[in-house]
């Protein structure tokens, strides 16, 4: 396999995700490729777009022009895979994937039926109960304020199509719930769920069968990441998560399954996330090569069912710089020189 053969892999806003550039790097490199990893984001300040072999700023994903000049830069620059990773594009790409599969380029995309309901929170606890996947309880704050003695306090307050933990708060009192009534925007709320917070990572092949599920502990999370896991091999959750991803109208690729496991071993599924989760190297380091297993894709393999990741890994992440000059940064931004208007003052 070679660059000629237009191998290339994209990062679609790419932000700080270094370590998922880095996964692709590393399943490359071992194929003997010489192939390249690209990334894209609306900003110009993205870490990662300094850490790729070639980088571009392009629209935002909810502009009319992004999709066009997606696929004029994945057409010119012999791209093969495009890799999105935050949720706002995901609907964008699942709506155009065949536009792009036309010019061959591949989307690591699920389905737009299974986008929606991992898009939204409402939707998600239907598909969940209707499905009888277990579940917190949920429903929405004015619903919880009319009916009050059916619910205890704490509650779990969440932006109803929110993501990266923007938004969530936990709910002390009913005056903070009336308040969220009154917000501008959707919110929905949950039962405070028990025990310990696990990710699932799953893959799911093109013929809709989930080959590896690597559960991990969420020890510390920033941010809406994890910061500090460490894999489980747990095989009620592993395939419980395999249930789940094969039970979705149209998974496909890398997805990631939120849940709690109490510590009678009862377990709540609370979030489906249809894309790379930000703890995904730590089940590629445990073994678990999605990437590897997206570029055979490419070329018609199956990958295979995998259980054999590597047990009781802990991931700890810390904070890395990139350094480049400053120019770089003023030229995309706009800004060709210090503001002569800024002044200085002394301390």
């Amino acid at each position: 396999m070679s660059n000629e053969y237009g191998i290339n892999v994209l990062i679609s806003s790419c932000g700080r995700r270094v370590g998922l550039l880095g996964c692709f790097r590393e399943s490359i490199a071992t194929r003997g490729s010489n192939a390249a990893v690209l990334a894209i984001d609306a900003g110009s300040t993205a870490p990662a777009s300094f850490l790729a072999d070639r980088s571009w700023v392009v629209p935002r994903c909810t502009e009319p022009q992004f999709v066009d000049a997606v696929l004029e830069l994945a057409t010119r620059e012999r791209v093969a895979l495009i890799v999105p990773t935050i949720d706002p594009e995901l609907p964008v790409y699942a709506a155009t994937s065949r536009r792009f599969r036309e010019a061959g380029v591949t989307v690591s995309i699920s389905s737009p039926a299974v986008v929606q309901i991992s898009a939204d929170k409402v939707k998600t606890h239907e598909w969940l109960v209707a499905h009888g996947f277990p579940t917190v309880r949920q429903t929405e704050p004015r619903l919880a304020l009319l009916h009050a003695s059916d619910w205890s306090l704490p509650l779990i307050a969440k932006p109803r199509c929110g993501s990266a933990s923007r938004g969530v708060r936990r709910i002390e009192n009913w005056l903070e719930l009336h308040a969220l009534v009154d917000s501008a925007e959707d919110y929905i709320v949950q039962e405070v769920a028990g025990g310990r917070e696990f990710t699932v990572n799953v893959y799911v092949s093109r013929s809709g069968e989930c080959v590896c599920a690597v559960p991990h502990w969420r020890v510390e999370v920033r941010a809406g990441e994890v910061s500090k896991g460490i894999t489980v091999k747990d095989r009620g959750l592993m395939e419980l998560a395999r249930a789940v991803a094969e039970a979705l109208p149209g998974a496909y690729g890398p997805l990631n399954i939120q849940c709690f496991v109490d510590r009678d071993g009862s377990t709540v599924i609370t979030e489906i996330n249809a894309r790379f989760g930000g703890g995904y190297p730590l089940a590629h380091h445990a073994g678990a090569r999605f990437t590897n297993w997206l570029l055979d894709e490419l070329e018609g393999k199956s990958p295979p069912y995998f259980d054999g990741w590597m047990d009781d890994l802990a991931m700890l992440r810390y904070d890395e710089a990139v350094y480049v000059p400053g120019s770089r940064i003023r030229a995309w931004s706009g800004e060709s020189a210090w503001p002569s208007t800024l002044t200085t003052r002394s301390i």
